[in-house]
């Protein structure tokens, strides 16, 4: 991290001296007295650690990133032209209320004024041959829909459409993570219920619909949280804890930053490229943190086109005009490359061809209308308990999430944070058809209406992405379709339960918890199978004895992954779902995020063999299917610990894309125990193997009005440098599940002095060379 001057004049980006400070992690404290010059302190610290990172969100929702990266990024330009991402961004910002717009404002006058005074620019500039541009407003309202973009439904029923005509119709609906036989709901918490299945019936229109995209042709997150009421702590104040988990990338999707002003005292997780604290945080009154809450906010509509004129589209009896544009992408070392973008009243065209008939179009919260998400952001800073911070983010919609938050008066909630659009249940399982009219929207269901639960009796709230509500509490409204299995909630709660009076160092145990509840399933299936060589008999007599813990000393961990993905390929190849056809899948798996048949069939395995389903399977009953799996990692050793295979895989986003990026971007990562489904998530995907690619990317633990006795910690470390020595100083520690002080108090953090100040310029007197102000 570059070391920069002591003092330096900012002319009229600040309005009196901005102090920023580091600790001994290099954590960045910003002082200022006005809530503006914070936020330029902000914005210049953000520039000065996560330069490139930043300026990498916005050029990816502006459809530019092929400018840096060449053709490999053309496919995800593609995509977020046709979204208009960027137009989103713009038409949010110019709605913003006056102190959003202040806000974000003096934070691109920070980002700016960094630019201004270092023309030595991150390594990653050379790699892609660019500059940075200057920073508006609207950037940090891209930088934040990157963050959540596309994120949650959409790759559900995308794939779950590629199966059709793959697998019978009476089976898509199967093709649904596990719930190990009932869900568990967040409200009421600790309520278990059954999901709604949609019936041949109700999914028979869908697949009809889905049949017109192939024309006259027939031939690839989550995150855990929890709050301890006082009644349940050692100390009778509350404790609010968790990680969020995303993809194991360098730098890391947060940065950790402390943010004081007159106006406000702030520290928590930031996300480079946009001002305050979005996600995770606490002022002196309030702490919160988020989880993803699987709320549908995602439609996907067939939309059928007139086989005289292809620029109409069918609807409620009627031929609509669609809106066309052609753009062009810029592509380094490359010609351009033409998008054509088509609209129709549910969104863009993403997959299929108005040319031939019929197409996919994508009609979203995140870009549909108008959001105010930003409005919420300073609210959320001036809180001063649970309920005024539940009021200040009324009017979120960028994504969806579950809010769970503490105070000092001793009360713990938990809000869902989201737009969602009030349409019939069916929306959720496929794409649905366009023309009819019985499948729109009708509205959005109103804020006050969203989930939420308040100081529950056990005394402790626990969200992991699973089912938050069977319908929205007040109205009925469908809420979702697919959320991430309940293994990690239970394990949670069954953790807390057996605390008794808890401490801040007790949630360290649970962030390290590497208990697989679905791995009893494969064991007592395993039983029952008889190998068919002596090395499969080792491999079955290894999982047998083992603990259930994914460890990562444990060979029988290792053993246990290998076993499950291997059926999961045996499945996929099977059921045909690993290979669907051009006719039945058209180009939906081969959209930017993609769509691993393997991967989601690994999380559907345990209700096969709990049921003993094998329409997906050819017929084929789980002994074989097991055996079959036994075979295939007999060969392998089996003395292999789990975390020789685990290791986490912490990637600079241009190390897979340009060949002669430089191995520091992407330095190796520790060996971990944890997998998928363990709350010490350390996930893996079919294409990359046993390796750690997603997870934990960060963790904390506020112990609220306590505040200098919380901690923290993040994958990588503050600096977005690969040659500075907090660039990945943190990971070791992570990857044992420990965490570092997060330091609040400002006699401490200002001890050593302030790294740099920024000043305003001298103002020479009014009439002399200095225009006086506007009357």
């Amino acid at each position: 991290m570059e070391r920069a001057p002591d003092v330096l004049s900012h002319g009229d980006w600040v309005e009196r001296p901005v102090r920023l400070y580091r600790d001994e992690w290099g954590i960045p404290h910003v002082r200022a007295q006005s809530a503006h010059d914070a936020f330029v302190g902000q914005g210049y610290a953000h520039a000065m650690d996560r330069l490139w990172q930043m300026d990498a969100s916005r050029k990816q929702m502006e459809g530019r990133w092929a400018e840096w990266v060449g053709a490999s990024g053309v496919p995800a330009d593609r995509l977020a032209r046709r979204l208009r991402a960027a137009a989103a961004s713009v038409r949010d910002y110019q709605a913003l209320g006056t102190d959003a717009r202040a806000m974000v404002d003096a934070y691109a006058s920070g980002v700016n004024a960094y630019l201004a005074t270092h023309p030595a620019l991150p390594a990653e500039y050379q790699l892609v041959a660019g500059t940075p541009e200057r920073w508006e407003g609207w950037h940090c309202i891209a930088a934040m829909r990157q963050r959540g973009y596309l994120m949650g439904s959409v790759w559900f029923k995308l794939w779950r459409a590629a199966a059709v005509g793959v697998v019978s119709p009476g089976d898509v609906a199967k093709l649904r993570y596990d719930d190990d036989g009932a869900d568990r709901l967040c409200i009421p918490p600790g309520a278990d219920a059954s999901r709604w299945t949609a019936s041949l019936a109700d999914l028979r229109e869908p697949i009809h619909a889905l049949s017109l995209l192939a024309g006259q042709d027939t031939t690839d997150g989550g995150s855990n949280n929890w709050a301890l009421a006082p009644s349940r702590t050692e100390a009778g104040r509350p404790i609010l804890a968790g990680d969020p988990h995303r993809a194991f990338e360098l730098p890391g999707m947060y940065a950790q930053m402390h943010l004081g002003c007159d106006d406000f005292d702030v520290i928590g997780f930031t996300i480079p490229g946009v001002p305050a604290f979005p996600h995770f945080g606490h002022n002196e009154h309030v702490a919160w943190g988020v989880t993803h809450a699987c709320a549908d906010i995602h439609d996907l509509y067939v939309d059928v086109f007139d086989p005289a004129d292809r620029s109409r589209y069918r609807h409620r009896g009627d031929w609509l005009q669609a809106e066309s544009a052609t753009e062009e992408i810029k592509v380094r070392g490359e010609p351009a490359e033409p998008v054509q973008i088509v609209t129709t009243i549910h969104g863009p065209v993403i997959a299929g061809d108005p040319a031939a008939g019929a197409a996919l179009t994508l009609k979203s919260v995140q870009f549909f209308d108008l959001d105010r998400s930003f409005d919420c952001l300073l609210p959320m800073l001036r809180a001063d308990s649970v309920d005024s911070l539940f009021r200040a983010v009324r009017g979120w919609g960028l994504i969806d999430h579950n809010l769970v938050a503490a105070d000092t008066a001793g009360h713990i909630g938990h809000l869902v944070r989201a737009v969602i659009p009030r349409r019939p249940a069916v929306n959720g399982w496929l794409p649905v058809p366009g023309w009819t009219g019985e499948y729109e929207w009708d509205g959005m269901i109103p804020a006050e209406q969203m989930p939420r639960t308040d100081d529950p009796a056990r005394g402790y709230l626990v969200t992991a992405n699973n089912r938050v509500v069977t319908a929205i509490p007040a109205t009925g409204d469908y809420f979702c379709t697919d959320a991430l299995p309940p293994y990690r909630a239970r394990r949670i709660e069954e953790l807390i339960a057996g605390l008794g009076p808890a401490s801040p160092d007790d949630m360290a145990a649970i962030h390290h918890d590497d208990f697989s509840a679905p791995a009893r399933l494969f064991r007592t299936a395993l039983a029952d199978v008889v190998p068919r060589s002596a090395a499969a008999r080792s491999a079955r007599e290894l999982m047998l004895g083992w603990d259930g813990r994914m460890s990562p000393e444990s060979a029988g961990a290792a053993c246990y992954s290998r076993l499950r993905w291997a059926l999961a390929r045996i499945v996929g190849t099977r059921s045909g779902l690993a290979a669907p056809t051009k006719a039945t899948a058209a180009d939906l798996t081969d959209l930017p995020g993609g769509v691993s048949a393997v991967s989601h069939l690994w999380w559907v395995l345990p209700a096969l063999l709990r049921s003993g389903d094998t329409s997906l399977t050819g017929g084929a009953p789980c002994n074989e299917l097991l055996a079959d799996a036994l075979d295939a990692v007999a060969s392998e050793p089996s003395d292999v610990r789990w975390d020789q295979l685990h290791t986490a895989a912490i990637t600079h986003p241009l190390t897979p894309l340009l060949p002669d990026a430089p191995a520091a971007l992407s330095p190796a990562g520790a060996g971990v125990g944890g997998d998928n489904e363990t709350v010490w998530a350390t996930g893996c995907r079919a294409e990359s193997g046993t390796a750690a690619v997603y997870g934990a990317v960060a963790r904390y633990v506020f112990d609220v009005g306590n505040w200098d006795n919380s901690s923290w910690i993040v994958v990588g470390g503050a600096s977005g440098d690969p040659g500075s020595s907090h660039y990945v100083d943190q990971h070791d520690a992570w990857s044992r599940c420990e965490l570092i002080p997060m330091r609040y108090d400002w006699e401490t953090v200002t001890a050593p002095g302030p790294q740099l100040t920024l000043r305003p310029a001298e103002r020479p007197p009014t009439g002399a060379g200095r225009r006086p102000p506007p009357s």
